[in-house]
């Protein structure tokens, strides 16, 4: 009989990995204390050593994890928008189940250093008023992600296979960012 292998540890990233694929596969509703550590082989009270609020401490992580995006500053306050931007789509298109999240949890920990981050490298690149602009260009990207998410079908139940990629999306998000970074401009 072969050796049993030692179990994984468990850690805040494994934990937040696990839970953004129940949210991902079966939605956020699916997602509890119970089926996480099912998912991870342990007793789910395991879990509140690492998260100690439980479910409350999830839940901001899993929306910190997806709204904390660093970029590098580009040569122009634009191109460094719009490195931030496709980024920031990519990472949210990817983790659709936890969307919600990001768009209702108020940004805290490594969410508001990156978009202090993204401030400050937009003023340094010579554009005045960043702190709307940031705001401007989150609410630009929350937005369309939310639509492709609506549109492609991942939330509904009689859709068997929801489309990730969508290339009309991609045209109209390329076209609604020239538009936004060129009114920030005036």
């Amino acid at each position: 009989m072969p050796a049993k292998r030692p179990p994984v540890p468990l850690s805040r990233e494994r934990i937040i990995e696990a839970a953004l694929h129940i949210a991902d596969s079966q939605g956020l509703r699916r997602l509890t204390m119970r089926r996480l550590g099912d998912a991870l082989e342990v007793e789910a009270m395991a879990i509140y050593h690492h998260l100690p609020r439980g479910k409350e401490a999830l839940m901001d992580a899993l929306a910190e994890h997806v709204t904390s995006v660093h970029v590098e500053q580009a040569a122009t306050w634009q191109e460094t928008a719009r490195a931030w931007c496709r980024a920031g789509r990519e990472l949210l298109r990817e983790h659709p189940g936890v969307l919600a999240l990001a768009l209702t949890k108020p940004p805290k920990g490594a969410t508001a250093v990156a978009i202090s981050e993204q401030t400050e490298q937009l003023a340094d690149g010579g554009l005045r008023d960043a702190p709307e602009a940031v705001r401007a260009l989150r609410a630009f990207v929350f937005g369309s992600v939310a639509v492709e998410v609506q549109q492609s079908g991942w939330a509904d139940p009689e859709v068997d296979e929801w489309v990730r990629r969508d290339e009309r999306a991609d045209v109209d998000f390329e076209r609604g960012l020239d538009a936004l970074l060129k009114g920030l401009q005036t």
